[in-house]
């Protein structure tokens, strides 16, 4: 009976399992995205660096995240750590413009980490960077809103992915940056 059962459970565990046996025929270093400037970021450039890559909102609740963004690229970036901002107006929350974001940012965070264009992060528009991230890591990767951080390790896989609600500087993320990094 406790066979049975052991084996039940154990089957219950990988049916739930939402990262997917990944294949990585690219890894996140073989992708690139435009910045919020409308130069090229080739991710070639962070080899050997650990990525956050997190999708951001001017208009969230979750927008006071870009003090402790900012807090973060602060405190790591000597230490191989590159903060991703990915404004994205999927959820309708972002401003129309990426000279907007940027002022936005700026003035009212002081944000010196790197900012793509503004970004679609879910569905079939998505960026290839969120649909690599889908196929390679599966549904937990997908943004389910605005602030959803991916972890990047320095092998460019996907380390851990965090909700909205996962704030920056949260022991559970510090953790996981440092362990990569």
């Amino acid at each position: 009976m406790k066979k049975i059962f052991l084996s039940g459970i154990i089957t219950i565990m990988f049916f739930f399992n939402n990262v997917v046996n990944a294949e990585y025929q690219k890894i996140f270093y073989d992708l690139s995205i435009e910045s919020i400037t409308g130069e090229i970021i080739n991710f070639k450039e962070y080899q050997n660096k650990a990525v956050l890559v997190v999708n951001t909102a001017s208009y969230c609740g979750f927008t006071s995240q870009y003090d402790e963004l900012q807090e973060l690229w602060d405190n790591y970036k000597s230490k191989g750590l590159i903060v991703l901002g990915v404004p994205s107006n999927t959820f309708n929350q972002e401003k129309k413009t990426n000279d907007e974001v940027k002022k936005f940012c700026e003035v009212n965070f002081n944000i010196n980490f790197p900012l793509s264009t503004i970004t679609e992060v879910k569905g079939d528009d998505a960026h290839e960077i969120f649909k690599w991230a889908k196929k390679n890591y599966g549904k937990s990767a997908v943004p389910k809103w605005n602030f959803h951080k991916i972890l990047i390790n320095k092998e460019g896989k996907i380390e851990d992915t965090f909700a909205s609600f996962t704030k920056p500087m949260s022991e559970k993320l510090i953790k996981k940056i440092e362990k990569v990094l």
